[in-house]
């Protein structure tokens, strides 16, 4: 058996190890739109109840009502900071899981790489085998031709 013929095992690990790299950085890009759309959906709920507040407020809205508003406008205030935490988490992971699949596109092509330099070596060393034959072999040949003469 040759040498990238034993090797094959650990490449197809390795591929299959990108593969799965590669995966993960889509999921991660999922993910993270999902995020976003999330924050943009709530920015713009906050934003539009921020107006419906001052309407209300202008329109002359209870005191009761108008802090009933302000505390929700606080929780939802803080529902868009948790969410932007979890934006900016979700782009930590898009670049990790990025920087994690590239190294692994890095050493599957220096292993396919040194696969096909030993390949050339083996075609080389079998070419280099057959002309030694085929050369032993015609001298086999003048030999019985010489001496059959």
């Amino acid at each position: 058996m040759t040498r990238s013929e034993r090797i094959q095992p650990v490449q197809r690990v390795m591929d299959e190890d990108e593969r799965r790299a590669a995966r993960r950085v889509g999921e991660s890009q999922r993910k993270l739109a999902d995020a976003e759309k999330k924050l943009g959906e709530l920015q713009d709920y906050q934003r539009d109840y921020e107006r419906s507040f001052g309407t209300r407020a202008a329109a002359g809205a209870s005191g009761h009502a108008l802090r009933d508003y302000q505390a929700f406008l606080g929780r939802l205030s803080e529902a868009v900071r948790q969410q932007g935490v979890l934006v900016a988490n979700a782009r930590e992971d898009v670049l990790l899981e990025t920087q994690l699949w590239q190294g692994a596109a890095v050493r599957v092509k220096a292993l396919d790489t040194v696969v096909t330099q030993w390949r050339g070596e083996e075609l080389r060393d079998q070419d280099r085998r057959e002309q030694k034959a085929s050369d032993e072999f015609s001298q086999l040949q003048s030999q019985r031709r010489r001496e059959h003469t």
